[in-house]
């Protein structure tokens, strides 16, 4: 009898290179990796080598279960007041900060230290099998050799500006080098099927395949982009880069019903999710109708509380006092619960609150033959539109989440990494792993976690089935919903005082990817908001 593997995620072209990787003899933290790497080449705006990242490691044969954290840090030249003169708002989901200028959003100073390519490094060397040099290859292929322009990516660049914010045309369109890979000679993005090719990007990856990563963190690969982002006014040097850490630490654990539930520490989201499910445990979902307006409202409540808790309390724990013992208590969680019973509606405080920012990030979930398991979430948070003549890859803009006013849990410091909402889920059914799963979606990330994990749970949903569910969220004081939720149910809501906002997208909050493990065997799911796909394989005897 073969074993089977599988592989979920959002691009088409990196679910095929993480299988190319297993069929090689590869494990499921070489199929990651690999399928990571594709990622930063055939979705460029949503990841990259420049960017960061979390990722669960789960190998059963040597008791590893772990995380590899990759945050990026605000660098060194970074003060915690540089911008407080020039906030002008709050993104009203709470993910993001309008300023004068856009400096944060943008440009050479909205760059934090990258820190993908030695998270994925580091990764490898700690617990992969082939060589780093074969696991690079398939990304390699995809730069030079190209990929197409897909209808999920397209969509992306050519989202309307919301108020405050800088439009992903813009970022495309910031220097020469973007517009040059993914634009037309009259500036319009190219449209969907272009072939897409990366010569520089594939010479990049070339050198770090041969050489490894010392050339991108002090070498010469360094050094072209230091001297070019400090031409532009940029605050990264190259102590940033030398002084660019993976944090290797073990899961945040909570409960769910009868499930154990291993998630990531802080500043990820995990423990804005175990607070959810803690509280959320405290009522009959299972008995509830699925999607009514019962249910809207109790959801939310759980969000909006958890939201409220993640903006005062959670950041980066190196920086800030994080009181898990306390967010993460039953019994906090349980007086919580009275008081939505009672009919209380929580309050999130917004700073002048603007549009929301837009969904950014992927993920992708592995399972290989010998049940080991790979959750991993990267990204460039919103791209800074910045890419060094010759190296082919936007750099991140995570500077834009960073809290401008001093004092804060998210507040500005050399060297702090800022909250995600990222929260790459491993859950546990009678001490064997069951759900493997995780989303983009900036702020939402945690809210289609959360919806997929009661739709299996609590509500018997397969993997697919439950990803595909019709999902809303409140991160703000409005229940947003989208569009496949019943009018009859929003217009109830309205009728109670509630504020809806509805939108037009039939698949959004979060694009969920994962895989569920079954005594029939693998269960794979890939949001249709995306272009993803559940790719599995057979491989070897057992």
């Amino acid at each position: 009898m073969k074993k089977q593997a599988m592989v979920s995620c959002a691009q088409p072209e990196a679910a095929e290179s993480g299988i190319e990787i297993l069929k090689a003899g590869g494990n499921a933290v070489d199929a990651a990796v690999a399928c990571a790497l594709a990622q930063t080449v055939v979705d460029p705006l949503m990841c990259g080598i420049a960017g960061f990242g979390t990722a669960a490691v789960y190998m059963p044969a040597n008791s590893t279960h772990e995380y590899f954290d990759f945050h990026s840090p605000a660098p060194l030249a970074a003060r915690e007041d540089m911008w407080e003169s020039l906030l002008e708002g709050e993104t009203k989901d709470g993910f993001g900060f309008i300023l004068k200028g856009a400096v944060n959003d943008i440009g050479p100073q909205s760059i934090a230290v990258p820190a993908t390519l030695k998270g994925l490094y580091a990764m490898h060397q700690a617990h992969g099998q082939l060589p780093w040099s074969v696991v690079v290859e398939p990304a390699i292929r995809w730069a030079s050799e190209g990929c197409i322009v897909r209808p999920g990516m397209y969509s992306f660049w050519i989202d309307k500006p919301l108020a405050g914010r800088v439009s992903n045309l813009a970022r495309l369109h910031y220097c020469d080098e973007g517009r040059g890979l993914y634009c037309n000679a009259d500036g319009s993005p190219k449209i969907i099927g272009t072939p897409l090719v990366n010569q520089d990007m594939a010479n990049v990856l070339a050198q770090v395949a041969q050489e490894g990563i010392a050339p991108f963190y002090e070498g010469d690969l360094a050094r072209k982009m230091i001297d070019h982002l400090q031409s532009l006014g940029g605050l990264l040097t190259m102590e940033d880069l030398k002084q660019c850490k993976v944090h290797r630490v073990q899961p945040l654990v909570g409960t769910y019903r009868d499930r154990t539930i291993t998630t990531n520490q802080p500043p990820g989201g995990g423990a804005m999710l175990l607070e959810m499910l803690n509280i959320l445990e405290q009522f009959h979902l299972e008995s509830m109708e699925h999607n009514s307006v019962d249910y809207l409202k109790l959801i939310s409540e759980a969000m909006k509380k958890g939201t409220i808790d993640k903006d005062r309390y959670i950041g980066d724990p190196a920086f800030v006092n994080v009181p898990l013992d306390e967010l993460l208590s039953k019994e906090r969680a349980a007086q919580i619960a009275d008081e939505i019973r009672s009919g209380k509606r929580f309050e999130v405080q917004r700073a002048n609150p603007g549009a929301p920012v837009p969904k950014d990030t992927t993920h992708l979930s592995v399972v290989d033959g010998e049940g080991n398991c790979v959750s991993l979430t990267h990204s460039l948070a919103m791209p800074s539109g910045i890419i060094t003549p010759g190296m082919g890859f936007f750099y991140n803009g995570c500077m834009g989440v960073f809290d401008p006013r001093p004092g804060r849990a998210g507040s500005i410091q050399p060297g702090k990494s800022r909250f995600s909402s990222a929260c790459p889920t491993i859950v546990f059914k009678n001490g064997k792993p069951e759900i493997v799963l995780g989303a983009p979606g900036g702020t939402q990330i945690a809210m289609g976690v959360l919806h997929v994990l009661l739709n299996m749970i609590d509500h018997g949903m397969g993997m697919q089935e439950a990803i595909s569910a019709p999902r809303f969220s409140s991160t703000n004081n409005s229940i947003d919903v989208c569009n496949r939720i019943p009018h009859a149910v929003t217009r109830e809501l309205q009728a109670q005082g509630y504020e809806v906002g509805r939108n037009p997208y039939n698949y959004t909050i979060g694009w969920v990817h994962g895989v569920q493990i079954t005594e029939s065997g693998l269960h794979g799911g890939a949001d249709p908001g995306r272009d993803g796909v559940a790719y599995g394989v057979k491989l070897g005897c057992a």
